[in-house]
């Protein structure tokens, strides 16, 4: 029998040893690679053949949300699914439109495992009403007709010019918080969200963290 192939993505040691144990035990599934957060998980996929990703959301370097949108796009055939706790509803929101097939609570029951990894391997989405609900408003807003935003300078910028991740750093750059403590607030390393800057001062037209504030209030204003 062909064992389906599973990566454990948790920076818990512990975590992903219980894990391991309850899935190394049943007959059709196999743990073949962990990884304590997501830039690691990117690697392994480039040394093994997954085919389901158990991924934590919030990890240091790179959290499951970021690395579940490098994996789906890279490894489409690949089930993700998110492993979480009850107060991440907009983390769990943002990893299943980046790709995600559901999502576990971490205090779920052996038998619950072992059954939502194969649904998942089988192409069933596991998706609460709760969180489907959120997941539609979500992509409402993503797919919202675009208008141009124009600046105080005459300067004008498509209102989805800025992806929903960039929109969000961009936001808190406004509040004036810094590249730490943005990379604290979403769980992300400082140097994600430097590059997440850059970016976004790309898309603006400017390389002065003052005028990209000045910039970012006035799109947030007529957003």
């Amino acid at each position: 029998m062909d064992k389906i192939k599973i990566m454990l993505v948790d920076d818990q040691v512990l975590l992903r040893e219980g894990l391991k144990t309850i899935i190394n035990l049943q007959e059709d599934m196999e743990v073949v690679a962990e990884a304590e957060n997501g830039a690691v998980a990117i690697e392994r996929m480039k040394d093994y053949d997954i085919e389901v990703i158990l991924m934590d959301i919030r990890m240091p370097v790179l959290n499951g949300v970021e690395a579940s949108g490098v994996i789906s796009r890279d490894h489409s055939e690949t089930a993700i699914i998110i492993l979480t706790t009850f107060d991440d509803d907009d983390y769990i929101v943002e990893a299943l439109a980046n790709g995600a097939k559901g999502y576990l609570l971490k205090d779920i029951d052996a038998l619950h495992l072992v059954q939502s990894i194969r649904d998942a391997h089988t192409g069933q989405m596991m998706l609460p009403s709760r969180i489907a609900g959120k997941l539609a408003a979500y992509v409402s807003r993503k797919q919202l007709i675009s208008h141009d935003i124009i600046f105080a300078n005459g300067q004008t910028l498509q209102r989805d010019a800025l992806t929903e991740r960039e929109l969000q750093i961009g936001r808190l750059l406004a509040e004036g918080l810094s590249n730490r403590q943005i990379a604290q607030q979403l769980f992300l390393s400082e140097g994600t969200v430097k590059n997440y800057i850059s970016e976004v001062y790309t898309k603006l037209g400017t390389n002065n963290r003052t005028n990209a504030s000045m910039l970012l209030k006035q799109m947030i204003d007529q957003g």
